[in-house]
């Protein structure tokens, strides 16, 4: 019988020792800013680019058929 009460004791002891359980600490993550490109302001330079070799090209052919 003793040893019976000692056991439910140590039990009871185990079991409201531990009733919390672990917790893992929360740790929050500072803000990360990103700074968004603008992809359109990109394009201009190809344009203009592409439209001065049109260019380029179109003025050349005329002066070779005025000579």
């Amino acid at each position: 019988m003793r040893k019976l009460l000692i056991a439910t004791a140590l039990s009871a002891f185990a079991t409201s020792a531990l009733a919390g359980g672990y917790v893992a600490p929360v740790v929050e993550a500072a803000p990360v800013v990103v700074a968004k490109s603008s992809s359109s302001s990109g394009i201009w330079i190809p344009i203009a680019i592409l439209v001065l070799i049109g260019l380029a090209v179109s003025h050349h052919g005329h002066d070779e058929n005025r000579g």
